[in-house]
C-alpha cells in the first residue's frame, strides 16, 4: 500500500469518526442529530488531522446560533487523531427538509409526502 493510498484510509477513517460524534450532537428544538437533519453541508479531513466543516442551522434567526457551532467544534476536537477544526457557518443555500436523511424525515413523520401530518398526530 502506498503513502498516499494510506493517508487516504486513515482520512476516511477518522471522517467516518467525526461522523459518529456529530450524530451526538442534537439541536434542541428537533429531535434529530445535525448530521442526518442536513445541517452539516461539507465535511472533509485531511491527513494531518484537520477536520473542515461546513454546516448551517435551520433558520438564520435560530436560537442556537450561537451555541450549536461551539459544540460542534467541541465534539469534534476532542476526537482522538483530530489536531484543528476549521468550521464555517453558511447560510447559502439555504436549508430545508429535503437535506435530511430519510431516516431523520421517518422520524418526524415527514415521510408521507410534503405536509402530510400523520391522523395520530393531530390535535382534533
Amino acid at each position: 500500500m502506498s503513502v498516499n493510498s494510506t493517508n487516504e484510509t486513515e482520512s476516511l477513517a477518522l471522517r467516518e469518526r467525526v461522523i459518529r460524534s456529530l450524530r451526538t450532537c442534537f439541536d434542541p428544538e428537533i429531535p434529530v442529530n445535525i448530521y442526518d437533519l442536513g445541517l452539516i453541508y461539507d465535511l472533509r479531513v485531511e491527513p494531518t488531522g484537520v477536520a473542515h466543516i461546513q454546516m448551517t442551522l435551520t433558520a438564520p434567526n435560530c436560537p442556537v446560533a450561537g451555541i450549536l457551532p461551539k459544540q460542534v467544534e467541541q465534539i469534534v476536537r476532542a476526537i482522538p487523531g483530530i489536531a484543528d477544526v476549521d468550521l464555517k457557518l453558511v447560510w447559502e443555500p439555504p436549508w430545508d427538509r429535503n437535506r435530511m436523511s430519510e431516516a431523520a424525515k421517518l422520524q418526524l413523520g415527514f415521510d408521507l409526502g410534503f405536509d402530510v401530518v400523520p391522523v395520530d398526530r393531530l390535535k382534533l
